[in-house]
């Protein structure tokens, strides 16, 4: 479909796609196979203005959106989920700066991000509380002009390879999710460390590791908004970056499509090729409209939430409900198309289905998306009754 883009969104997609294939294609099974964390490929994007798409340019972004974001993602996507992450998670690490920093922090901190001289994580998941954000037990206690965190955050995407860390911690637990507080933590501080870098089914070229608080002093500066509000910046840093989750699903999904067509076409069964069998075509074309609805739901998300819409959680939960389901779907089929050869390791659709999986757990699983969407249509019903 022809979403119309301008002729900067379209540089931006022909440069990420031009990246993945001349850079990451020819290392992504090797990075895959033995977990490297793909600095040389942040480089490479740094290089290319990239990292700070959606960042505003008077603190050194090209002033992009959401939009501009999942474009990128999704084109980096086709080739590697994992590798894309190093975008993607820094996003997400960037957007509670973004939109709850103040001027000061934002001049301290986004130009960096903007260069690619510093990449950003998030810090908002524990053993024990994952979509449970009222069940957190990281503290952060007050003592004169610093707070003195302890705990740890778990599954951290990005975790020991940023700089810059948004962490959500609890400065009054009796007040449940009102009483938890966000917190821009550097790397290096004293009492802030890393645990070790777990080995994962999928985007294995991505770090993940927890991050340990033990003692860690934080100046009462480095809060985002105010106490009792880490919250409210996490929920609206989740509605924000979920549509570039989906937009890695997407170009995940696309991708797979890709090579099951492709193949199809030069996999000869019963002389002929098997694209001319019609148990195929049909798997071929139900893979083809998933993908594309995908797509336009992502970019209507992400519009909407650039256009600067007040009420866009319900969408945005939305794309990333239906690309995650879609690449797992899409991926699936790929390795079915391909037969055994889909499910060999010199193939990249098995890495495909694994990296796909992981769509439908982080930033809200699959089930928490769902929720998110029958509350606001419930809201929304109880409002057009009043």
């Amino acid at each position: 479909m022809n979403y119309f883009l301008t002729e900067e969104q379209q540089m931006i997609v022909d440069t990420a796609r031009e990246l993945a294939l001349t850079k990451i294609k020819p290392i992504r099974e090797k990075y895959d196979e033995e977990g490297i964390f793909p600095w040389d490929i942040v480089k490479e994007m740094s290089g290319a203005d990239m990292m700070g798409l959606y960042i505003p340019e008077e603190y050194g972004g090209l002033g992009g959106g959401v939009f501009e974001l999942c474009l990128a993602v999704e084109e980096l996507s086709k080739i590697c989920g994992g590798i894309s992450l190093a975008m993607a998670a820094t996003a997400l690490g960037t957007f509670p700066i973004l939109l709850f920093g103040s001027e000061e922090q934002k001049k301290q901190y986004l130009p960096d991000i903007a260069a690619g001289k510093k990449l950003a994580a998030f810090g908002l998941t524990e053993a024990n509380a994952g979509s449970d954000v009222g069940n957190m037990t990281t503290t952060a206690v007050r003592a004169g002009d610093e707070y003195v965190l302890n705990g740890t955050k778990q599954w951290i995407t990005n975790g020991g390879e940023a700089e810059t860390y948004t962490i959500i911690a609890m400065t009054n637990k009796a007040k449940g999710t009102r009483g938890a507080t966000a917190f821009i933590v550097e790397k290096g501080t004293p009492g802030f460390e890393f645990g070790k870098k777990e080995n994962k089914m999928g985007i294995r070229a991505s770090a993940t590791r927890e991050l340990i608080f033990t003692n860690c002093r934080v100046p009462a500066k480095n809060i985002l908004s105010k106490e009792g509000m880490g919250f409210i910046v996490a929920v609206n840093t989740l509605n924000n970056s979920r549509p570039g989750v989906a937009a890695q699903a997407l170009g995940i999904a696309a991708g797979a499509l890709d090579e099951a067509v492709n193949y199809s076409r030069q996999r000869v069964q019963f002389d002929q090729p098997i694209s001319s069998i019609q148990a195929v075509q049909h798997m071929l074309a139900n893979m083809a409209t998933e993908v594309e609805a995908s797509r336009a739901l992502i970019y209507a998300a992400a519009r909407t939430i650039d256009a600067g819409e007040k009420s866009f959680a319900k969408i945005s939960a939305m794309s990333k409900l239906f690309a995650s389901e879609v690449a797992m779907r899409v991926t699936t089929d790929a390795v079915q198309v391909m037969g055994g050869y889909g499910y060999m390791k010199e193939y990249p659709v098995e890495k495909m289905m694994r990296d796909a999986k992981i769509t439908q757990i982080y930033e809200g699983t699959s089930q928490i998306q769902r929720n998110e969407i029958a509350l606001q249509l419930i809201k929304e019903a109880a409002k057009a009754a009043k």
